[in-house]
């Protein structure tokens, strides 16, 4: 029978947030090794979280991090607001964010074994989620901006302007956090994204009863109402919604763009 007491059975369900029973049962499998019995945990525990793969994670985290002329967005993914806002997993988030702006997007791989503790700690389906860096090359602006509510962040953005200041930089990650847009240009929609939503404009337009000469261009007035929507370059401008993004840009250009939203 391994030797131990409940103090360390204590203090392995403080370590790895396992149960009693469970922390009980790690140290009797192994030996009293209380090394072993954590790791032993952790494997059972990712054994769990396969259960949990299913469930919905649209709560989460997003994190933003500098180094020089590079910026990155992390999310971390859950399954409850609690979680979300939870210190450890915050901080997880912005040591990730921090990892892709030093090192490149793979560099995540470096906190892995970090995020199945996680999984095991919180006990849900926590999971990494989109990844985005951004680098400002010479002659480029780069501005980020964090929407943060209750602790963490929840709507990131990256944009990287070419023939432009750092106000105006800052003004277009601003209105982007907020407008959301989900291309940059026109360009940038599929083809077939258009044609479908061409065809569903038209026959709301002739259901509508307008006349059938008229649909040609009643549906590409309602059409550039959804690029208004949702491409940047089209939206109304947040801080004057009398001129377009394009307007406001000038002779200025987007070269890059991201945004990351919880959730999203």
């Amino acid at each position: 029978m391994a030797e131990f007491s409940a103090k360390d059975v204590q203090r392995l369900r403080q370590t790895t947030g396992a149960g009693m029973m469970d922390a009980k049962n790690a140290l009797v499998e192994n030996g009293g090794d209380f090394d072993a019995a954590a790791q032993w945990l952790r494997e059972k525990g990712l054994a769990g979280t396969a259960k949990r793969s299913d469930r919905e994670n649209t709560q989460g985290a997003v994190a933003l991090a500098r180094s020089g002329p590079v910026a990155a967005l992390v999310e971390l993914k859950c399954e409850t607001d609690f979680v979300a806002k939870s210190p450890d997993f915050v901080s997880l988030a912005d040591e990730l964010a921090q990892l892709v702006a030093d090192s490149g997007e793979s560099a995540v791989a470096e906190k892995k074994n970090e995020l199945d503790g996680l999984k095991v700690t919180l006990k849900e389906n926590i999971d990494l989620g989109r990844v985005e860096r951004v680098e400002a090359g010479e002659g480029e602006v780069l501005d980020t901006y964090l929407h943060v509510q209750n602790g963490r962040g929840v709507n990131g953005v990256l944009v990287v302007v070419s023939g432009g200041d750092q106000e105006l930089a800052h003004d277009v990650a601003v209105h982007a956090a907020f407008g959301k847009p989900r291309y940059l240009s026109r360009d940038e929609v599929p083809e077939d994204l258009v044609a479908a939503e061409r065809a569903t404009l038209e026959a709301v337009a002739r259901n509508s009863g307008k006349p059938e000469a008229a649909l040609p261009k009643i549906v590409d007035g309602m059409l550039n109402g959804w690029y208004k929507e949702h491409v940047l370059l089209d939206q109304p401008f947040a801080k004057d919604d009398k001129k377009s993004v394009a307007q406001v840009l000038g002779g200025a250009r987007i070269v890059r763009f991201a945004q990351v939203v919880v959730g999203a």
